[in-house]
């Protein structure tokens, strides 16, 4: 399987792993649309990603939904590794018909040009969310396991943004979510990788294409889009701290999420291509360990050597979860992986690249002020 489609591939994920697979000998075509939110208004020239790639690729510059250059993709292509999509949990709860148009109705497109044409495709690789689980799972010692909704605003708004089962005082301890946890996300975009997935997995297995999907954790590391002001919160804190102004941490600041280095994540995305047990499951890829956004922020001052001040105000956005981090135990017993990377490294190497760009214009204040504006930041 040596010809391999990455959509979306000019981005922070496909970049990398385009230049991992054309070092391995593999034979790459990218599909981007080289979007001025994560690229900047003139791609060709301004962006670092799509200027990393590798010159010997094949690259089409198109919309996910473009039938006709998708064909064009798609000819002669082993594989498919679906990246494409938009990202940003708060920006999902506004831009409801983009988000479903790009990560629904593009996946769509794909599946039914699989479904109605020649092609020879045998694996479909899709990248998911971690959004999908919504609030994630916790333990509580009177009901075990358990799948909290998502937060009240009335309870977030009291300062009260740990999760709850309702009509129940019992204190909930969040513990890894493999993947057989209750699917139940609490955003559009936790919704719309939910949706791809089912058509993946449906889809596919009629077609004799065996589907694989990986659950990213967040996921950080050199190359990460710094223009990006709805997506990507070490990108959004570095370039405040650089600035040398205040960071801004949702609720107390105890909310926690898992974060996984670019590297790992490619690895885990290769070992879908090359071994054959990946084929029809689903696994998280993540590192394991859950970090408090408050931690993060302390961690970013420190490999920079500046102090800026932390405020912590309660305020908070609808549809953000409270905790989630991976069981990795699955995709280490199925495909050997495991993560090589820690916190530490990972944040020293992706700081010291950091250090040496042009962060640009600095749109974090007014992307919280659209979503003020629209309701979704209190």
């Amino acid at each position: 399987m040596g010809n391999i489609l990455i959509t979306g591939g000019a981005g922070f994920i496909g970049s990398h792993l385009a230049r991992q697979l054309v070092s391995l000998g593999y034979n790459v075509t990218v599909l981007d649309n080289l979007n001025p939110q994560i690229h900047g208004i003139n791609p060709e020239r301004e962006s670092s990603l799509y200027k990393s790639l590798p010159k010997n690729i094949r690259f089409i510059k198109s919309d996910i939904n473009n039938k006709e250059r998708m064909i064009e993709a798609i000819q002669n292509e082993d594989v498919i590794i679906h990246l494409a999509a938009e990202t940003g949990t708060g920006q999902s709860m506004y831009e409801i018909e983009q988000y479903c148009r790009t990560n629904i109705c593009g996946t769509a497109l794909i599946l039914d040009i699989l479904a109605n044409e020649k092609t020879s495709i045998k694996k479909f690789i899709l990248a998911s969310s971690r959004a999908v689980y919504g609030e994630g799972k916790y333990y509580c010692k009177e009901f075990g396991y358990v799948y909290p909704d998502s937060r009240s605003e009335i309870d977030m708004k009291k300062g009260n943004f740990e999760v709850k089962l309702e009509n129940r005082n019992v204190k909930l301890n969040a513990v890894a979510t493999d993947e057989g946890s209750k699917i139940h996300p609490s955003s559009v975009y936790g919704i719309t990788k939910q949706v791809q997935e089912q058509l993946v997995m449906t889809i596919c297995p009629p077609l004799d294409i065996a589907p694989i999907i990986f659950r990213y954790q967040n996921v950080y590391g050199p190359g990460q889009s710094l223009r990006n002001p709805y997506t990507g919160i070490l990108s959004i804190f570095s370039n405040r701290i650089k600035k040398n102004k205040q960071i801004i941490v949702f609720e107390d600041g105890k909310a926690s999420r898992d974060f996984v280095y670019i590297d790992d994540v490619v690895r885990a995305t290769i070992l879908g291509i090359e071994n054959e047990k990946a084929g029809n499951q689903i696994f998280n890829v993540g590192s394991g360990i859950q970090t408090s956004i408050i931690d993060i922020a302390n961690h970013l001052m420190q490999e920079f050597g500046i102090s800026v001040p932390i405020v912590i105000n309660g305020s908070f956005r609808i549809g953000d979860i409270r905790h989630n981090f991976a069981d990795l135990n699955k995709i280490r017993i199925m495909l050997g992986f495991s993560p090589s990377v820690d916190l530490k490294t990972g944040l020293h190497n992706f700081v010291e690249w950091v250090k040496q760009q042009d962060e640009g214009e600095d749109k974090y204040e007014y992307s919280l002020a659209e979503m003020k504006e629209k309701g979704l930041y209190k």
